[in-house]
């Protein structure tokens, strides 16, 4: 609706954003019947205002892409846009369907709707496959369920991360497997795990299951593990050692290591989501999430970026809820009452009547099936790295949590303690110190500059008197010292072009060579020149060629590079004969 007000706003002529207009007026006629139209209004209008201004900067782009599509509907005297322009608009520049219908019709042409809504089932069927791709590495869920037939998968890593169990299936590339020996890549799944398969934004656990058979035994690394289906849990595996089939028994143990760094970055972003939200409202809703050891990537809705003082006061938020050292809760209890006590789902997850509840004292209490730390102040640390966009609306922080934090906060401070020596100041006095060298270094490279243009302009009077006549144009062609730029380059060519005689056609055509071989080119034409039909352009295009180089340009400037600057004497033979022959 936004999106159509928009574009109605432009077809009348309002080239301006439209909805500070418009939206006031709408919450002032609505607000009696809903009144947190006004309570709200700040907020909602933020958004509005926001998805405005991210329609109109793809607006004229697609509007364009839409009236030469019409016109070759025309051309092809048909009266239907096709599907896959439908889906262009769509996919590239955000038009919804109703809106791509809406403007055929004003045209009097129709839509291809079913080849349209073909074309993003086949999208959402290949970004559904791509998701399922990673669950299951080896076979189609067919084979899983088979592997279902021996039970679900008791999970029993909240408690323990060493557990015997039976293998009840192996899964390799053919299917169910009778057994598995050393080198090979299989999926091992075992009636009970410690191992955390990948989900809700945390990474697998890793570590090694042994088995001891009679006469035999088999080391297995774990390098992933999945859960394709509903009650299963893969273990993605690399015998090390010896051969594994199914009913061995297997001790199974997860590397604690890497599990409690992952716990600590799984907690420490809830209390980031916490906190978000107590600062930016209860909109700032989780929209994805990464917990990696000594990591965590959040992804958060907002429409605009965060201050840095902001960031800064949840940083120092967060880190005080680590010193109280709160304790942290696992519960499982029905949604109604999560609900009533005030967990925090994530949109878009399934839960069942029964979910488990994850709370950080006061502070923190939201729906979580991952594994956590049973303390706040084990977490350690949290450092706020960067926030930026990812998407409309859509904004991502990262940081780091405890040793990395620390690691990476002694990296920062040599770094300041270097600076500090070398500047002769304090911390606090650095970024003072730092601006002032970054501008006297601007100042020098504008000097630079200026003295490299004077220099290069200095040579415009030889260069000048190097004239030839060429079938009665005022011709030069030389070659500028090597590095001399495009910009400088320019500048001479027109400096020399000026000192020729205005009356006459001429023509000016100079090259430098670059670094790595190439050269850089210009050609100028006077405005005489340009009354005889002489054009800059055609005189590169002349000239590039030889070179092996691309260029062109208007009537009178025209401009290249690349090419083999061993072939700059052929090249200006070639503009020459190109202007003895016109």
């Amino acid at each position: 609706i936004l999106r159509r007000a928009v574009r109605s706003m432009r077809l009348l002529g309002y080239e301006d954003p439209a909805l500070p207009q418009l939206l006031p007026v709408a919450r002032d006629c609505m607000a009696p019947s809903y009144p947190e139209l006004a309570s709200d209004f700040e907020r909602i209008s933020t958004y509005a205002y926001a998805e405005e201004e991210a329609f109109l900067a793809t607006l004229r782009a697609g509007t364009t892409m839409f009236d030469n599509s019409v016109i070759a509907v025309r051309a092809a005297r048909s009266e239907q846009l096709t599907g896959e322009r439908a889906f262009q608009l769509h996919d590239t520049f955000g038009f919804p369907i109703d809106l791509t219908l809406e403007m055929a019709a004003e045209q009097g042409i129709t839509v291809d709707e079913t080849g349209f809504r073909r074309l993003m089932a086949e999208q959402r069927a290949m970004a559904k496959a791509d998701a399922q791709a990673k669950k299951t590495a080896h076979s189609d869920l067919s084979v899983y369920r088979s592997a279902l037939d021996a039970g679900a998968v008791e999970f029993t890593g909240y408690s323990e991360v060493v557990r015997e169990a039976r293998i009840t299936a192996i899964i390799g590339e053919d299917g169910l497997l009778a057994g598995a020996g050393e080198g090979d890549e299989v999926e091992i799944v075992l009636d009970a795990t410690p191992f955390y398969a990948e989900g809700g934004g945390q990474q697998a656990d890793r570590g090694r299951i042994s088995v001891s058979a009679p006469g035999r035994g088999a080391e297995l690394s774990v390098v992933d593990v999945q859960s394709p289906l509903p009650g299963l849990v893969a273990h993605r595996v690399t015998v090390l050692s010896g051969e594994v089939r199914p009913g061995d028994v297997a001790l199974a143990q997860v590397d604690v290591e890497r599990r409690a760094a992952i716990s600590r970055s799984h907690s420490a972003t809830h209390l980031l989501h916490a906190g978000l939200r107590r600062a930016l409202g209860d909109t700032a809703a989780q929209a994805g999430s990464l917990n990696a050891p000594g990591r965590l990537r959040f992804d958060f809705t907002t429409p605009s970026a965060v201050a840095p003082s902001v960031l800064g006061d949840l940083e120092d938020e967060i880190n005080e809820v680590l010193l109280r050292d709160l304790e942290v809760r696992a519960f499982v209890t029905d949604q109604d009452e999560a609900r009533r006590i005030g967990a925090i789902a994530m949109f878009g997850e399934k839960y069942g009547e029964r979910v488990r509840v994850v709370e950080i004292g006061d502070y923190s209490r939201e729906l979580c099936g991952g594994t956590h730390v049973l303390r706040s102040s084990v977490i350690g640390m949290v450092k706020l790295l960067s926030e930026a966009s990812i998407g409309s609306g859509v904004r991502r922080v990262d940081a780091l949590v405890g040793l990395d934090a620390f690691r990476y906060l002694a990296r920062e401070h040599v770094l300041v303690h270097q600076l500090s020596s070398e500047f002769k100041a304090q911390p606090d006095e650095l970024p003072e110190r730092i601006a002032g060298v970054l501008d006297r270094l601007k100042s020098a490279e504008r000097e630079l500059d200026r003295l490299r243009a004077a220099a290069v302009l200095a040579g415009a009077g030889s260069l000048a008197a190097t004239v030839e006549d060429v079938n009665g144009v005022q011709f030069v062609a030389a070659q500028a010292p090597p590095g001399v730029g495009g910009n400088d380059l320019r500048s001479l060519a027109l400096d020399v072009c000026g000192r020729l005689r205005g009356r006459d056609p001429a023509v000016v055509l100079l090259a430098s060579p670059v670094e790595g071989g190439g050269a850089s080119f210009v050609a100028s034409v006077n405005d005489a020149g340009q009354a005889a039909g002489v054009a800059a352009g055609d005189v590169v295009r002349a000239f590039a060629p030889v070179l092996g180089a691309r260029g062109g340009g208007k009537a009178d400037l025209a401009q290249g590079a690349g090419g083999d600057a061993d072939k700059l004497a052929d090249a200006f033979a070639a503009a020459k004969r190109a202007l003895a022959n016109r």
